[in-house]
């Protein structure tokens, strides 16, 4: 008994000298900081962020309608990757009051995002989605700060919510157009050493077409020079952005009642596009041609689900938008390109297009234009992303599934 109570003293001396450790409280998760910060502004920017530029004109903007706007200003996290698609529907959630809600990503200086309009029970109007649509600069954008983005958006949830017309786009808010670019002695040295490798039998429409474009084409016309290869992450977040969205349309689609044949085959296709966009984005997430691929894709999946017409990507470059001008770009050769490229050529000019590094000799690499590489290689090239034959989604299953 002793023993015992020994032991029972010599414990609870133990615990009087062990401090008390005070209690910390959990981080709330991204989507209760923001409701809370809502309450004392309507703005939020992310503490991660440094100065954001256009603030001011954000929030003049917000005053210039007659519903709320809520806008935060996260950085791209894990959480913001996965969650985005459903960060607005738990933010609206929680704040509980109608109005225009904006979530803008940044990731290496370029912004991305989501946006929803709310309208009070009973109020009808047009489709935010549908706006945007109809608003045919909206993609000449800038998106290397968030203000243009943002304002644009608050002035096409007016439109929607009261018919209200839409403003034109200031200059210093649309991306400045390419300017016209001469070839260089290198260019059309390495153009002939280019075409004089690997040209064997290949079979099939696209690559016999493929193979028209390189030996009609003149060499100053197929590697425009200058410029370089845009950043895998800026067209990975670009790929996300489409695919949430794309995901987010199918969603409306699915809910919506009495769905027509015509709306049905419309679903089917954007899931088709939707899936192999996704494929491309996991299955080769470093690739450029990849990524760029499943941007396309999810645009057109997004497209189609909200009821519009799916369009060609412009062939020199598909980040450009949809190619809606057939052009002749050889003897025997015709391919959609959008207005800006559309100019470039007719000025005799061939544009500088979507450019991707190339290995050269043992160690190093080049920039060429991606309609230069071996189409046998990848199917965004051997179908020009979708411009010269629209089944880029059977071609990304079949490689997905080990059948060339």
């Amino acid at each position: 008994m002793s023993h015992r109570l020994l032991r029972l003293a010599a414990l609870l001396a133990v615990l009087a000298f062990v401090p008390v450790l005070p209690a910390r409280a959990a981080t709330p998760e991204l989507p209760d900081r923001i409701a809370a910060a809502w309450q004392r502004d309507k703005i939020y920017v992310d503490e991660r962020l440094g100065p954001i530029p256009d603030l001011d004109r954000i929030r003049a903007e917000a005053g210039t309608v007659d519903f709320a706007v809520y806008v935060a200003l996260v950085p791209r996290t894990p959480y913001t990757r996965e969650k985005l698609s459903d960060l607005i529907t738990l933010l609206q959630a929680r704040v509980g009051q109608p109005g225009l809600y904006v979530v803008a990503v940044v990731s290496d200086d370029y912004w991305s995002g989501m946006e929803e309009l709310y309208r009070p029970g009973g109020l009808r109007g047009r489709d935010l989605t549908s706006v945007q649509l109809d608003d045919e600069r909206y993609r000449d954008i800038v998106d290397d700060r968030p203000g243009p983005q943002i304002v644009r958006t608050i002035q096409q949830a007016a439109t929607a919510y009261d018919g209200r017309p839409l403003s034109a786009i200031p200059a210093g808010d649309l991306e400045p157009e390419d300017e016209p670019r001469g070839p260089s002695v290198t260019d059309q040295e390495d153009r002939t050493a280019f075409t004089g490798m690997g040209v064997g039998a290949l079979a099939g429409f696209a690559l016999t077409l493929w193979l028209a474009l390189r030996r009609r084409t003149r060499p100053a016309e197929q590697v425009p020079a200058g410029g370089s290869p845009v950043k895998v992450t800026v067209m990975q977040a670009k790929a996300d952005d489409w695919i949430k969205r794309a995901q987010l349309a199918l969603d409306k689609v699915d809910q919506r009642r009495g769905k027509s044949v015509k709306v049905l085959d419309q679903r089917d296709d954007a899931y088709r596009r939707l899936d192999a966009a996704r494929k491309l984005r996991d299955g080769q997430p470093d690739d450029l041609l990849a990524v760029t691929g499943a941007f396309v894709l999810a645009r057109q999946a997004q497209r189609g689900a909200s009821g519009a017409q799916v369009l060609p990507p412009c062939f020199f470059d598909p980040t450009h938008q949809s190619g809606t001008t057939p052009v002749s770009w050889s003897d025997d050769v015709e391919v959609p390109a959008c207005r800006k490229c559309v100019r470039v050529l007719g000025k005799g000019e061939t544009p500088y297009g979507l450019q991707v590094w190339k290995r050269s000799g043992l160690i190093g690499r080049e920039h060429v234009a991606y309609w230069t590489l071996d189409p046998e290689d990848s199917p965004m090239v051997a179908t020009g992303f979708g411009a010269l034959s629209d089944d880029l989604p059977q071609r990304v299953a079949q490689v997905q599934d080990g059948v060339r």
